[in-house]
């Protein structure tokens, strides 16, 4: 049974998730002390995480930081703010998806189930080189020059995607329709915020400038 966990103060909001979650043959797992969400997120280890940004004492934002220093733990964020900043903003500290509320059920469910999906669905290959880089994608790490970077759900299967397509010019269509499946579900800045976000990765790699974009075409590793 995969375990998802919710953070989420409003005990009317935890508690619809949670009876929803169950209902679908999950098993939820809530949280109501926020200050130390990110070690229960270690102790519980979950397979997907909703995360409310509005948190009391220490917000969404922060919790998803400390819980990407150490894991790669898919996080969708359930919000009830709807401006594109803060959805960029959730993006761009590691968030995989980001639902507004009040949100439509079925809706929820099925990008849950997408979510969890693609965090299984890798396939059986664990390692994937290309272009001087190692992709492990059972540790969700890469390596080049003895160096080893982390990287998040959505830039983990990016970079696999560029890896299995080195030398060849993949559109941001493609990377839209592998990665999350159907574009009803996936704003196109979604992709330019975790692109952006794996290139400083792969900077931090000493690999800077090996995704280019091919202007009017997409990218090409």
């Amino acid at each position: 049974m995969q375990k998802i966990m919710i953070i989420e103060d409003e005990p009317a909001v935890r508690e619809e998730l949670a009876f929803l979650l169950e209902n679908e043959g999950y098993k939820p797992l809530a949280v109501t002390e926020f200050h130390n969400a990110a070690e229960k997120v270690r102790a519980s280890a979950p397979d997907l995480i909703l995360l409310d940004l509005g948190l009391p004492g220490r917000d969404g934002l922060s919790i998803c930081a400390a819980i990407r220093r150490e894991s790669s733990i898919p996080i969708i964020f359930v919000t009830s703010r709807d401006s594109t900043v803060d959805e960029l903003k959730a993006l761009s500290m590691g968030g995989d998806d980001y639902i507004t509320k009040p949100y439509n059920i079925p809706v929820l469910l099925a990008r849950i189930k997408t979510v969890l999906r693609r965090s299984g669905g890798m396939g059986e290959q664990e390692l994937i080189e290309a272009c001087g880089m190692k992709l492990n994608l059972t540790k969700g790490v890469v390596s080049a020059d003895g160096k080893t970077v982390e990287l998040s759900r959505n830039e983990l299967q990016i970079l696999a995607y560029l890896m299995s397509h080195a030398g060849e010019i993949v559109s941001r269509a493609d990377l839209i329709d592998a990665l999350w499946d159907s574009r009803i579900y996936i704003d196109d800045n979604t992709l330019s915020v975790n692109m952006t976000r794996l290139r400083g990765r792969l900077e931090e790699l000493g690999m800077a400038g090996c995704i280019k974009t091919r202007r009017g075409m997409g990218y090409q590793l």
